[in-house]
């Protein structure tokens, strides 16, 4: 079983949030060469780790530490999937969806797991109940 990894829990395993003991704990346990993320990743990441220094719950060296963390961490325990045309028209058709409720990020982050045959890890429980009506499976921590 392979599994694509979004954004919210990365940030997670990267600073101290509510469900940080519960992902570090999954990608433990995990197998190690299992757990994918994509060329989008490195862009969300930086965009969330910035966003927390933004709104005062990150400081600067805090969020500096947690980008080096990030850049270890994603070398040497997570392949990268690149970003392909087909990951952007999928997630268009996703966005398309009104009920859905997805956001363009999450969308790709969806389309690139669909098509990639991996679970979704997400904690972001709206982007999950939407990944499984498009038939994405989702790996709840």
């Amino acid at each position: 079983m392979s599994y694509y990894l979004d954004t919210s829990a990365v940030v997670a395993a990267l600073v101290a949030e509510p469900h940080s003991p519960a992902v570090l704990a999954w990608l433990e346990a995990i197998e190690p060469g299992t757990v994918f993320i994509s060329d989008w990743s490195h862009t969300e990441v930086a965009s969330a780790l910035s966003l927390k220094v933004r709104t005062g719950a990150l400081t600067l060296e805090l969020r500096a530490a947690a980008a080096n963390a990030w850049h270890a961490m994603h070398r040497s325990n997570f392949p990268t999937l690149a970003v392909l045309p087909q990951h952007f028209e999928t997630a268009a058709r996703f966005t398309s969806q009104p009920d859905l409720g997805l956001r363009a990020g999450d969308a790709l982050h969806v389309a690139i797991a669909r098509e990639g045959g991996h679970r979704l890890v997400t904690l972001d429980r709206e982007m999950a109940d939407a990944a499984l009506q498009l038939g994405v499976p989702v790996e709840r921590i």
